[in-house]
């Protein structure tokens, strides 16, 4: 039987300018739906897990086709709530060479930053759960929603379910001290702690010594002893941070660290050349949620994890979709990108 997972989050409705183009030239926009751990659930599904996502979104047809955009890749939808006033919405600007990528926000008042305790059936929703996952974002969405939080991790603990969270720091959501603040007491339930360079320093105060993303240069160094602070600081089973080298808007090198509690393991480095990059930290976190439970080794995890996501960066939208056998052909060593007949 499969394993079941379960996210908690926003979905959001993207619109991009086609080809490059900047919001100002733009007389069209392409239309995707994705969200931090709707972007998981859905890597989860295309691995062949049970991947229940909950979230809630309006009573109309926006809201219907961001469901719709779940249940096309086999997410679970049977728990998202219908209700609120509104989906929220974010633009993304692709960048290219030199000028990088660009985000604005619609978001207030969106549907899931209403929810209120109690709206949620927590006890049913982690029936026969193995994992559950939640990003930083969440939370940021309001007071409100950080208590409902909070209720799906004391739920998850008590029916002995595995949690893993992104931290993901926003700052057009929340200050480091509030994040820090919040984070902190959601960090006791938490198993395994997801994020990148800047994560640990902005939610927790952790810096990698010598590095500087803007300048290309990371020192593994650093970034293995951020993530045995975070493991040491929470009682985490694991610790993964994504390496991001970004050399242009186009083109990133690419790898992670997996701290085990014990072993530092450090994935091959790809250098890629960027399609999409949104979803690339939520289809690193997918890979790793589905090697842990499919008891691969903490090597095998983290490449994995770090193949998943090189993917990703190659396929536009925020959904990973590619499948576990796809993953592994390139976490074995086929690089080439030669077409497959």
């Amino acid at each position: 039987m499969a394993k079941k997972v379960v996210t908690f989050g926003e979905i959001m409705l993207r619109l991009s300018p086609p080809n490059h183009q900047r919001f100002v030239q733009a007389e069209s926009f392409d239309i995707v739906y994705g969200g931090g751990e709707a972007n998981v659930a859905v890597s989860l599904a295309n691995y062949g897990l049970d991947s229940y996502y909950v979230t809630k979104v309006p009573e109309h047809e926006i809201g219907q086709a961001a469901v719709n955009s779940l249940r096309r890749y086999g997410v679970k939808t049977d728990e998202i709530l219908r209700g609120g006033d509104r989906l929220g919405i974010y633009y993304q600007e692709t960048g290219a060479s030199q000028r990088p990528s660009k985000v604005v926000y619609d978001r207030a008042n969106a549907a899931i930053a209403q929810v209120k305790p109690g709206e949620f059936d927590w006890e049913k929703i982690f029936e026969g759960a193995d994992w559950f996952h939640f990003t930083g974002i969440t939370p940021a969405l309001g007071d409100n929603v950080a208590e409902v939080t909070l209720e799906a991790l004391k739920a998850a603990k008590s029916k002995g379910v595995k949690v893993s969270v992104d931290l993901n720091y926003r700052k057009k959501l929340w200050t480091p001290e509030k994040a820090n603040k919040v984070m902190s007491k959601f960090m006791e339930y938490v198993d395994v702690s997801i994020g990148n360079e800047e994560d640990a320093e902005k939610v927790f105060g952790i810096k990698a010594a010598s590095s500087d993303v803007t300048s290309g240069k990371l020192n593994e160094e650093g970034y293995r002893d951020v993530a045995k602070q975070l493991a040491d600081r929470f009682g985490l089973e694991k610790v993964g941070i994504t390496l991001r080298e970004s050399l242009s808007a186009s083109d990133n090198n690419w790898s992670a660290l997996l701290f085990d509690g014990k072993e530092y393991y450090r994935s091959k480095v790809y250098k890629m050349h960027i399609v999409d990059r949104v979803g690339g930290g939520d289809s690193f976190a997918g890979g790793l949620i589905y090697s842990l439970l499919s008891g691969k080794s903490s090597r095998e995890a983290v490449e994995f994890a770090v193949a998943a996501s090189c993917l990703k960066h190659t396929i536009f939208g925020d959904f990973n979709l590619v499948s576990a056998a796809e993953v592994e052909l390139l976490a074995k060593g086929d690089a080439s990108g030669r077409v497959q007949r």
